[in-house]
């Protein structure tokens, strides 16, 4: 039977969460269950928003057309939701696993004050059920998904020491990389019908709760470093809540009150008992036991006749480029694979950094220099007599249907008074589709003379 002193704890969580007020949100919703649909992917097509504005140059002192709208979006699509399986479920004795207070706490804040980190806590017990429902998704993987799952299992090559090395760090069971499989499939693009991006499948509301930029331009569930961070970090908080990986992992999947929920309405913090009720839905339901088949597999792969070959790993080095620079100009500049720059930078969901910053762009080992030459301020011919002001180049936004000048406002992270005055709007409640709106604060430079109209 489960330990019942839980349930006073988990119970109470449920009221601290909602007397919170805020959204309670799942890392990865829905959840794919068959292989095949998670590596149906496709290339999201280009958002109307970004197709339909012009290109404009920034900075004077770079080089034409590598600082401007993003020619193509680019992302991965999982498909249609799998149906599920009906199969009941079993009631397997499972004793749930008790936390208390974390005594590392007092240590790290103790060593911080002492220059010293000390080693990272011992991880929780995580054991593994192998049941009847767990032997079902270990016979879907090894026979009836076999070429898929061994796809997993070689991109796995690629990204499971990062993994590990985050979750060890973090004093977490190091199994619990085998999660990011059954989300994603270890694909750092993957795109799911719900919005659930990265290797974790994260939700932008969770992405943002738990330390990643998710905005207009940069989109960090996309990175496998970050997300990483950011999934341990809640995997380890559901654990503190439920006192259970089994809980923990459904609550990754359904959200953490669904699970409150359902702990509360049957007595038990038996996740088993819990999937066996009408409380929990089918994927979430499933969810767990699919990691479990996972980890058993990627324990051995060769116990199950996969032999995952290493993928070639890519060195990389950073260069600082200017606000707004278009990836792919600045490959054609340099020289560099366009595509290699864009799956190096996966973060840049528009393929342009962001304004208004520079930025640490990612680029092959050993091209930086190239890059940084190109990016390089170019000498300006010496001109006779005084010369005059000049304006340089700035945003401009090309106003389409139905678009206030409140939401333009808040896209470019400018107020509404500045958009006003850098326009000379008379009335912003006429703006008409077509009309140009600058959307920078337009600067002044030494030259000759220029009209700073926007046309």
């Amino acid at each position: 039977m489960p330990d019942r002193a839980c349930l006073p704890a988990v119970a109470g969580s449920l009221l601290i969460v909602l007397a919170a007020g805020g959204p309670v949100f799942a890392a990865g919703d829905p959840y794919h269950l068959s292989p095949f649909e998670i590596e149906q992917a496709a290339v999201v097509p280009l958002p109307d928003d970004v197709a339909s504005e012009p290109s404009f140059d920034l900075a004077s002192d770079v080089p034409g057309g590598l600082v401007s709208e993003p020619p193509t979006d680019l992302a991965v699509q999982q498909m249609a939701e799998d149906d599920g399986s009906g199969t009941p479920l079993a009631e397997p004795a499972m004793t749930p696993v008790t936390v208390a207070v974390d005594p590392w706490a007092e240590a790290f804040a103790e060593s911080a004050q002492l220059g010293a980190v000390p080693p990272p806590p011992p991880a929780p017990p995580y054991p593994v059920v192998v049941n009847a429902q767990v032997q079902r998704f270990i016979e879907r993987y090894t026979v009836d998904h076999r070429d898929v799952v061994g796809m997993w299992l070689a991109r796995s090559q690629r990204y499971l020491g990062m993994i590990r090395e985050v979750l060890r760090t973090q004093g977490l069971p190091e199994e619990l990389a085998f999660v990011a499989m059954i989300e994603s499939g270890y694909n750092p693009l993957a795109v799911s019908r719900a919005g659930a991006k990265g290797l974790w499948q994260f939700m932008a509301g969770t992405a943002r709760r738990y330390g990643l930029r998710v905005d207009h331009w940069v989109d960090e569930r996309f990175d496998p470093e970050k997300s990483t961070a950011a999934a341990a970090a809640y995997l380890r908080d559901l654990y503190r809540q439920f006192g259970s990986w089994a809980l923990a992992k459904a609550a990754y999947n359904a959200g953490e009150v669904k699970i409150i929920r359902a702990v509360r309405a049957l007595g038990t913090t038996d996740f088993w008992a819990l999937a066996s009720s009408r409380f929990l839905k089918q994927e979430t339901k499933e969810f767990v036991p699919a990691i479990h088949a996972a980890t058993v597999i990627g324990r051995d792969p060769t116990r199950f006749g996969f032999e995952p070959a290493e993928l070639p790993h890519v060195p990389v080095e950073t260069v600082t480029v200017p606000p707004r620079t278009n990836l792919r100009a600045l490959a054609l500049s340099s020289g560099l694979p366009a595509d290699e720059l864009r799956d190096l930078n996966p973060v840049l969901v528009r393929g342009i950094t962001p304004p208004g910053e520079r930025y640490r762009l990612k680029v092959p080992a050993g091209t930086a220099h190239r890059v940084a030459a190109v990016l390089a301020p170019k000498p300006v011919p010496a001109r006779r007599g005084k010369p005059g002001p000049v304006v340089a180049a700035a945003d401009v936004h090309v106003v389409r249907p139905n678009e206030t000048i409140s939401h333009i406002a808040r896209r470019y992270g400018v107020s509404v008074a500045e958009l006003v005055r850098w326009n000379n709007v008379d009335d912003p409640r006429r703006l008409r589709p077509g009309d140009r709106l600058r959307v920078t604060e337009v600067r002044l430079t030494a030259g000759s003379p220029a009209s700073s109209s926007v046309r």
